[in-house]
């Protein structure tokens, strides 16, 4: 624990990246392989469940400590993190564990069992028996939240380092349902287990944002084009008769969507398909907040498959006949995911809708100009896409996001002005600060709360905000301010839909704070029949 401890501090403690991952690969070159294990699980946020909920480690940890419950409370929304709030006010001590990583790992398993006050005694005594450090790791594996600036890329780097194994070939052994508990340290890295990898999805390829002008990129007649649809890129696996679905996070999600399970009837073994899954009914596309009803459920019933239906839209290839399909360049991999898909409508095409296996393709498009390409990028919302993705026509499949040989050509966000009406204390460095915002529009008079953001101003805007907001608070709701009604702030967001769980009757998606429009009374912003009316 103790060495785990000093690589997060390790970790934590700087923003060189080549910092970080030399920490990590020296880890992994002394670390057992039980902690090399668990390491690698937590970094790819794969910990063990947690057994006490937040609630009862507030409770515990006040009791020790002395701090009353609301003193704790106003710590916590200072700090902004609980493990380091619990961490900071317990009693100070130089003891040190001598227990290893995957040892508090066992405990905190086993731990999942006990009574209430098992667990009570438990984290009390680990809580006295650790130096500060190791007592704010201790906690962040208990509650789950370990973000520490190294994404699971850096790791993979570190581990390609200390052992020798290519860095591509390790991201696809990191890849799938695997845990602390079903496997070992040699199983995963170093050996191929046929069952293992039985379902394992290839690491996605993304794409970066276009920069600058899309001409740019060269010669038009080098690139491809298609929509970039807005739902859930996945990839669908048919090996030995089973069918896996997973998400981009890499979210196992077949049970989720059985209408997939038709795949088996009429796709052959060893096919990976990469596309989006979409809801689709009537020939038509819906929206993605008709989607999130069934992200969310654990069952799916009859009634939500008839009011949502999904399809797969697929994009490319990354398997065919048990091949490994990526070195090939893309407009051959394509050829062959259109001969499949086209195939399958052309044995299909007399069903009705309903009894069609929910495959389609998504559409790859040329053209003799980037204005023609920029044209149909106009038409993006009219198809219910967020823009286009422009592949080069001989790249290959790689791992993770590269630049040069896919991007991403985003429509431009809708906008809006809108007032200020409440604000929240902000996380991290900018805990201190008021930074999370909370934004509404006229109605009848009145302000009608749509969004929330807490990303888009410099750190000097948000100090004027924050020392603003202090002077003109109106009522506290725990962490939360209502402020008087004055300043107006442009937000932008990707997209827009009706929605029922809203008070505003609208839900909006990745809003953001494009600027501060001092220029603007607040009289003047938006009304909510002006965002209602850029529902497409």
């Amino acid at each position: 624990m103790k060495q785990f401890a000093e690589l997060i501090r390790t970790i934590d403690g700087t923003n060189k990246t080549n910092l970080k991952v030399a920490a990590l690969t020296e880890y992994f070159k002394i670390a057992s392989d039980e902690d090399k294990l668990w390491t690698i699980a937590i970094l790819s946020h794969r910990r063990p469940k947690r057994p006490v909920n937040t609630t009862l480690m507030r409770e515990w940890a006040t009791q020790i400590s002395g701090v009353p419950m609301w003193l704790f409370e106003e710590s916590y929304h200072i700090v902004g993190d609980l493990a380091e709030t619990i961490a900071l006010i317990l009693p100070t001590t130089n003891e040190s564990s001598d227990k290893s990583l995957s040892q508090i790992i066992k405990e905190i398993i086993d731990l999942k069992s006990k009574d209430e006050q098992e667990k009570r005694e438990y984290l009390q005594s680990n809580w006295l028996q650790l130096n500060y450090y190791e007592r704010f790791v201790f906690n962040k594996i208990l509650t789950g939240g370990f973000r520490i600036g190294v994404s699971q890329k850096l790791m993979t780097r570190a581990l390609a380092s200390a052992s020798g194994i290519d860095k591509d070939i390790l991201a696809h052994k990191l890849m799938g349902s695997w845990t602390g508990e079903n496997t070992t340290f040699q199983e995963l890295v170093f050996e191929d287990n046929e069952v293992a990898m039985r379902g394992k999805p290839y690491p996605f390829y993304l794409a970066y944002a276009i920069e600058g002008e899309v001409n740019d990129l060269g010669d038009v007649h080098e690139w491809s084009a298609e929509h970039k649809w807005d739902g859930i890129r996945s990839q669908t696996i048919i090996r030995a008769n089973e069918l896996f679905v997973w998400s981009r996070g890499e979210e196992l999600v077949t049970d989720k969507y059985p209408e997939f399970q038709r795949f088996l009837d009429v796709i052959p073994n060893g096919t990976v398909i990469d596309g989006e899954i979409l809801p689709f009914k009537d020939g038509v596309i819906m929206n993605f907040n008709d989607l999130q009803t069934r992200i969310g459920r654990k069952t799916v019933g009859k009634k939500l498959l008839k009011d949502v239906p999904v399809v797969i839209v697929a994009y490319d290839l990354l398997e065919w006949k048990g091949k490994d399909l990526r070195e090939m360049p893309f407009t051959e991999r394509r050829a062959l995911l259109d001969k499949l898909v086209l195939d399958l409508n052309k044995k299909e095409e007399i069903l009705p809708q309903e009894d069609k296996t929910p495959l389609l393709l998504s559409e790859t498009m040329n053209f003799n100009s980037w204005e023609d390409m920029a044209a149909e990028r106009h038409l993006a919302r009219e198809k219910r896409s967020e823009g286009l993705m422009i592949k080069r026509k001989d790249s290959p499949y790689l791992v993770g996001r590269k630049k040069g040989d896919w991007w991403k050509w985003k429509t431009d966000p809708f906008s809006i002005d809108a007032v200020l009406t409440y604000a929240m204390r902000g996380h991290g460095r900018r805990a201190n600060l008021f930074t999370d915002y909370t934004f509404g529009l006229w109605q009848d008079g009145e302000l009608v709360t749509f969004a929330k953001a807490y990303s888009g101003l410099t750190d000097a805007e948000f100090r004027k905000v924050d020392a603003w907001i202090k002077k003109n608070t109106l009522e506290r709701f725990g962490p939360v301010r209502s402020v008087t009604p004055h300043h107006v702030f442009e937000i932008a967001f990707e997209g827009i839909a009706p929605s029922k769980r809203h008070k505003s009757g609208v839900a909006t998606r990745f809003p953001r704070i494009v600027r501060w429009r001092t220029d603007k009374p607040m009289e003047e912003a938006n009304t909510l029949d002006d965002l209602k009316a850029l529902i497409p």
